[in-house]
């Protein structure tokens, strides 16, 4: 890319924040409970578009409290470029980078997050429809509830195709590194067309020596022998993680994945747990590991961000720049403490910023975001907060008279990614809202 390029103006990531935007109609914001309502009315272009948008009738107002998604076209239910066939250990398009969910698992150990086995049913439906490749379901040997409701998802979700090209996700359970967890997880996973045991060990010095109090000999074999054991039951696809890895010894690392390689590991998936690393550390692990793992060539690595800095998104996308090439989110961002690395913000960094990536793309059907977004907020009872990037109310609302002048010109100005990528629609197409910052949208900015 030429210094040229890369000083050029910005544009949105999608064509239809043109000066002349058109669309089809929309439908209004939907209830908590998903239903569809009367149509919205819909402003113009210009002064009159301005003047209706900042003084709306109290109809409208109720409307532009809330925006939900719309239904999905059928033109639009694929992903722009097709999902490379599923093989557990390799990407045939070494562009194509895995997205896998965990919701339903890291996800639902955030304080105060809470659902019932048929919640999640109905939210591993949604995952399964926004295309993401790999669900982990939950932690079945936690509970006979948890291990119920896996069985349930990798029974129904786990055998179900689902848009243009037929995808069936992968279902995930995780266990800790001993056959009990192990075979709950394979009892509650097996069911699945593509069935996934993922297990893990801690491996920072901290961690083995206060936690476990293992020598790191020990964890090495124990490691090892439970991989070699998870293959045993008859799964193909095992993933391990080396729990902590941000805080591990490179060299240890290198030596724990090779024997776990060679024990049949198929992704291997590096977490940061702590959410301990600054996204060039995080890259160069990344990196490091590519390029000393002996066997490397026969696995998928894999991330895992947490965000207790704030730096989950930045990690995972340094992590995917370096050459993973599978990436564990969660819908909002939920997860333990401070949460993990949003599946959203993720996604369409990657989709908006693919040319500075490589080239990366994911199967992920964008349109599907914001319904994921609010079915998960609704479920978990964990709500966000209203400047979330990409899914926060007001992500996409523009206050500042200089911002809404703007907009009314040409959204480009102020939106580097259209609503409508999202499935979000609002109950004015320029997202104006009233605030003491507000203009004369429609005069020349004093600045």
């Amino acid at each position: 890319m030429t210094a040229s390029s890369l000083l050029s103006s910005p544009k949105p990531c999608s064509s239809s924040s043109s000066a002349t935007h058109t669309s089809t109609p929309r439908h209004p914001p939907l209830p908590s409970s998903f239903r569809v309502a009367p149509a919205a009315p819909r402003f113009s272009h210009g002064l009159a578009a301005f003047a209706a948008a900042t003084n709306p009738s109290a109809s409208s107002r109720r409307h532009r409290a809330v925006a939900l998604a719309r239904p999905v076209r059928a033109s639009m239910a694929g992903p722009a470029r097709r999902r490379p066939e599923y093989v557990p250990n390799r990407i045939d398009d070494p562009n194509y980078v895995r997205i896998f969910d965990t919701t339903l698992r890291d996800g639902e150990q955030s304080p105060g997050a809470t659902m019932t086995s048929a919640e999640k049913l109905v939210v591993a439906r949604q995952l399964s429809r926004l295309g993401v490749d790999i669900i982990e379901a939950g932690f079945p040997a936690s509970s006979p509830d948890d291990l119920d409701a896996v069985r349930s998802i990798a029974i129904e979700v786990g055998n179900t195709p689902v848009g243009e090209d037929g995808h069936v996700p992968v279902i995930c359970g995780l266990s800790r590194c001993n056959k009990r967890d192990i075979d709950a997880a394979w009892e509650a996973v097996r069911h699945a067309r593509r069935p996934r045991i993922h297990t893990f060990i801690a491996t920072s010095e901290i961690h083995m020596q206060h936690k476990l109090r293992k020598t790191p000999e020990q964890v090495v074999a124990i490691a090892r022998e439970m991989v070699a054991y998870a293959r045993s039951l008859g799964c193909p696809d095992i993933e391990f993680s080396p729990e902590d890895a941000g805080r591990s010894n490179r060299e240890f690392l290198y030596q724990i994945l090779e024997e776990v390689i060679k024990a049949g590991a198929t992704t291997l998936n590096i977490p940061d747990t702590v959410g301990y690393t600054l996204p060039y550390e995080f890259g160069k692990l990344i990196a490091d590991i590519k390029a000393n793992t002996p066997g490397i060539e026969n696995a998928i690595i894999s991330t895992h961000c947490q965000n207790d800095l704030g730096l989950a998104t930045a990690n995972t996308l340094a992590g995917a720049h370096a050459g993973a090439r599978q990436l564990e989110v969660t819908i909002n961002g939920i997860g333990e403490r401070a949460g993990n690395a949003s599946l959203e913000e993720v996604v369409m960094a990657i989709k908006c910023r693919r040319e500075l990536l490589g080239g990366l793309y994911t199967g992920i059907n964008t349109q599907h975001i914001t319904m994921s977004s609010k079915m998960v907020q609704e479920h978990s009872g964990l709500h966000v907060q209203p400047h979330k990037a990409i899914v926060g109310a007001n992500a996409f609302a523009h206050e500042s008279g200089i911002h809404q002048d703007g907009m009314l010109k040409y959204k480009g100005t102020y939106e580097i990614i259209s609503p409508d990528d999202i499935g979000l629609t609002r109950a004015n197409e320029f997202g104006i809202v009233l605030g003491k910052l507000r203009y004369h949208a429609h005069m020349h900015s004093p600045i």
